[in-house]
């Protein structure tokens, strides 16, 4: 039997059933711990800057799949790859968002983890039915996905498929984000990088061939735009300001016994108390619980809680200013912008929040160590992109810093 998922990036994605890494991977798509992909944003809170971007961790995880299968089957025609690491591979694209959270990066920054450490957690958790099936299929399956993972599997082309400047995870959510959000800046020629695609006989390095240089430098610009247009955009970064305020302040009350309302028992409130949370804890936990407490928090009792509660919900999110490069005059902006927010009743430790970010498009985006360089095989030789494309070299990294605070003290604080 055949498995078909329409999918907007891909148009049509096909498992069979009788295929014995196809009837795996269906099986896994229907976990329950897969299915609550469904209900966690890919793009966190970009719906409120960008109302298209409703899609999920599900689609995505699905189109990395995909991508990963076509790379396969293009680099499977001129080198062997065993039915092991196909199996490896295909798995680990499928499963690698496995352990984000509610509004994927977004939550991250309250409980200090980085999703990549809960992907491992429930693939080698042997009570998840990801890790029954896994086992089923091969005993040590969950390990090799885990080696994936955490850079240490061989062939070392599979583990950069997985995560490297050159990833099949970056090839769909470039694609995907651009599409949903409306925002062209994310296309770029995927069929002529698979195309391009080679590993290195000498090294064993994936590696873009000669004919796919140009390819490769729209795929790195399409990167740098869409971190510039949407992940760092302005008005995404202060809602999620607001949204970490109100998580913050919703601490304070809970350590306080000052809090009106949390579901007990709930992961919400094992995440308010600092608790760690257990495995099992940690699936039920998706972007529907943090809302539900959000809803319910316009109602509060505490008046910062229930006004920075009500902004979230109704979309009344903060403004957002540039700071000076010069250290002397961002200290004496901030210092000014503070005086604003108080002298208009806003306690600053909820309604001012400095905001930093930076992304270095390529030569310094962090990698593991051995997979900081996308590399262009050409006249024999292996070479980092960056020493046969000028555009690349001119990629400049991007650095935020910026200051969010309410609407009300908007027209003063420019002033300012």
């Amino acid at each position: 039997m055949e498995r078909l998922y329409r999918d907007p990036v891909h148009n049509i994605i096909s498992l069979t059933q009788s295929v014995p890494d196809d009837g795996l991977l269906i099986e896994l798509i229907d976990t329950a711990e897969f299915q609550r992909l469904r209900n966690i944003k890919q793009l966190g809170l970009a719906l409120y800057t960008f109302q298209g971007a409703e899609h999920s961790r599900f689609t995505h995880s699905l189109g990395v799949m995909h991508i990963m299968t076509r790379v396969l089957d293009q680099l499977g025609k001129r080198h062997h790859i065993t039915m092991r690491e196909r199996v490896a591979a295909r798995t680990a694209a499928l499963l690698h968002d496995i352990g984000h959270g509610p509004f994927s990066h977004v939550i991250e920054k309250v409980l200090h983890q980085r999703h990549e450490r809960w992907s491992v957690r429930i693939i080698g958790n042997r009570r998840t039915a990801i890790n029954k099936l896994l086992r089923a299929f091969e005993q040590d399956l969950p390990e090799r996905v885990i080696d994936l993972i955490e850079h240490r599997f061989e062939p070392h082309w599979i583990g950069q498929l997985v995560s490297s400047p050159l990833d099949v995870d970056r090839f769909d959510y470039l694609l995907r984000d651009s599409l949903m959000t409306g925002v062209k800046y994310g296309n770029f020629d995927l069929e002529w990088i698979i195309q391009a695609l080679e590993i290195d006989p000498m090294t064993g390095q994936l590696c873009v061939g000669a004919r796919g240089v140009l390819a490769a430098e729209e795929y790195l610009q399409s990167r740098y735009y869409m971190f510039r247009q949407v992940y760092f955009h302005r008005s995404l970064r202060a809602a999620e300001a607001v949204l970490m305020s109100v998580l913050r302040r919703a601490v304070e009350l809970h350590e306080r016994n000052r809090l009106d309302f949390v579901v007990k028992g709930s992961v919400v409130e094992r995440l308010l108390s600092g608790q760690r949370l257990r495995t099992s804890e940690y699936l039920r936990f998706d972007d529907h619980d943090v809302m539900f407490h959000l809803k319910q928090w316009t109602e509060e009792s505490d008046r910062i809680l229930r006004d920075l509660a009500r902004r979230f919900i109704e979309r009344r999110h903060f403004r957002a200013i540039d700071l000076p490069v010069e250290e002397d005059r961002c200290r004496v902006m901030k210092a000014k912008a503070d005086q604003v927010v108080r002298s208009l009743g806003f306690d600053p430790k909820y309604y001012l929040i400095e905001d930093r970010a930076r992304d270095a498009p390529y030569s310094n985006y962090y990698q593991p160590v051995g997979m900081t360089k996308l590399l262009v095989r050409q006249d024999g030789r292996l070479l980092d992109i960056a020493e046969v494309s000028s555009a690349v070299r001119g990629l400049e990294g991007y650095e935020l810093h910026r200051l969010c605070f309410p609407t009300e003290a908007a027209a003063e604080i420019s002033r300012v």
